[in-house]
């Protein structure tokens, strides 16, 4: 399967989708999209088809969001699309594509429902916490 995770290694969330797609067997394609950006028809396309509205998308903790003043529910979704396209960061993480769907995945064990393998349990996040149990079973986040 194919599978392609917009990624931010900065992030942690991030990391576990990447270490959680990796550890279940897969090589996923990785856009590090803080350093490649954005196109406005690859943001369209991508909250289109996970079902998200840009504002939805929005990354509104440790971001310029709150300076950009986009955080007041007045600001179009065309006005967050150009920040976001200036200011990469802006965009929620991470994204994953794959032929099951497309998911913000947040918390990290939402990537669970788009994989049609799962890692070996039991399997837990970069911070220690139990995702998946010894009997293969995802654990509440």
């Amino acid at each position: 399967m194919d599978i392609v995770i917009h990624h931010n290694p900065a992030c942690g969330t991030s990391r576990n989708v990447l270490k959680l797609i990796q550890d279940a067997g897969y090589a996923p394609t990785v856009v590090e999209y803080i350093d490649t950006g954005w196109t406005r028809p690859q943001l369209q396309a991508l909250f289109a088809a996970a079902g998200l509205t840009p504002r939805q998308a929005l990354r509104t903790s440790k971001s310029p969001a709150e300076e950009l003043g986009l955080l007041d529910p007045s600001v179009t979704d065309e006005v967050l699309l150009d920040h976001m396209l200036e200011h990469p960061v802006l965009v929620n993480r991470p994204i994953v594509a794959c032929k099951n769907g497309v998911k913000l995945c947040r918390p990290s064990g939402a990537v669970l429902d788009l994989l049609d393998n799962w890692p070996q349990g039991p399997w837990a996040k970069e911070d220690g916490a139990a995702l998946i149990d010894a009997d293969g079973n995802r654990l509440p986040e």
